[in-house]
């Protein structure tokens, strides 16, 4: 089965075509950093806007890389949730009307359970694992019993670990998109020069939620405060110390839900999960007999090949939707989706 994955859920216009939900004929990756990068964040007119002229270039340009037609196609998979409202609708609606003119089925993709599916792709995992959803809008740690069935146990209460390192990146003028600028000050930087806190939350309400608000108002509004005697105020030093916490937060988490819950395997997924502290932290826990899994680079970003394989396993399943499907900004449940 070869399957057409379309994503334009924020900024990337994207669009891949893969067979069999594991061979990744090509996926084609729209960037609007550029654009962006002025307003240092994403400006949900402007995606939208961007999408609509440029999906369809995208979408020819991934069938051809793929070395196919159109006709070639079997399916359309096209994230539907969550996201920018505007930049869903300009993806639902395209794969809805080209689906229904080459007459084959479509499905809309929930972009989280896409996120977690997307090492799945290149290095299968056998569930169940703990799934770590790291985003600019998104941070849930869950238990992933299949590629339709996700527990969450804990998700933030305030800004996504992501969202996080754009607003420290921005305050200090340190350049868009903040994750990769704070990843690569930090290697040049000492992650002690400030002691920022972490979150203090209610151990049994909140056993595996997260709270990036704290630590954000300590970098941006409390920075002297919590500097360390003899370390330079610099950009490096900032960004290294910021990283080591909030990362640090993620991964106190993770490992107590790894004890609690008896899973030997970790898998994780999104723009955060190119985050070489994280990658290494997470990595480091091979060390104590747990098997982890990361997508490659590429397939941390929103991209189409991450949407086209789950896609897949819908539709061999026998799911698929109607003309009526339509998009959704918000997730569309909490505790199981």
């Amino acid at each position: 089965m070869i399957v057409l994955g379309i994503e334009t859920s924020c900024d990337e216009c994207s669009a891949a075509v893969v067979r069999d939900g594991h061979e990744i004929l090509s996926n084609i990756i729209a960037t609007q950093i550029e654009l962006h990068k002025p307003y240092q964040g994403v400006v949900p007119e402007l995606a939208s806007r961007l999408h609509t002229e440029w999906i369809a270039q995208v979408v020819e340009a991934a069938i051809a890389s793929a070395g196919i037609t159109k006709n070639d196609l079997d399916a359309v998979a096209v994230t539907s949730r969550p996201g920018l409202l505007g930049s869903l609708l300009v993806g639902v609606s395209f794969a809805k009307f080209y689906a229904k003119a080459l007459g084959i089925p479509f499905i809309g993709i929930d972009h989280i359970r896409a996120h977690l599916y997307a090492s799945q792709i290149e290095n299968p995992l056998e569930y169940p694992y703990l799934g770590v959803l790291v985003s600019g809008g998104h941070t849930v740690i869950c238990k992933v019993n299949s590629y339709d069935d996700v527990d969450v146990l804990g998700t933030t209460i305030d800004d996504a670990i992501g969202e996080a390192f754009d607003k420290v990146a921005k305050f200090y003028d340190l350049g868009y998109p903040g994750g990769v600028v704070i990843d690569r000050l930090a290697k040049n930087g000492n992650p002690t020069a400030f002691l920022f806190p972490g979150p203090s939350l209610d151990k049994d309400e909140h056993m595996y939620d997260m709270s990036y608000s704290g630590l954000k108002t300590a970098v941006i509004n409390q920075k002297d405060k919590f500097r360390t005697e003899g370390a330079e105020d610099t950009p490096e030093n900032i960004a290294a110390s910021f990283q080591r916490q909030a990362v640090g937060i993620l991964m106190k988490r993770v490992k107590l839900a790894l004890k609690d819950t008896g899973l030997k395997r970790v898998s994780a997924g999104g723009g955060v999960a190119a985050n070489s502290l994280l990658r290494a932290e997470l990595k480091d826990l091979e060390k104590s007999g747990y098997t982890v899994t990361f997508p490659s680079l590429k397939l941390c970003t929103d991209n189409g090949a991450m949407v086209a394989g789950l896609g897949y396993r819908y539709l061999m399943d026998g799911k698929s939707d109607d003309d009526f499907l339509s998009a959704s900004a918000r997730v569309t449940a909490f505790k199981k989706f």
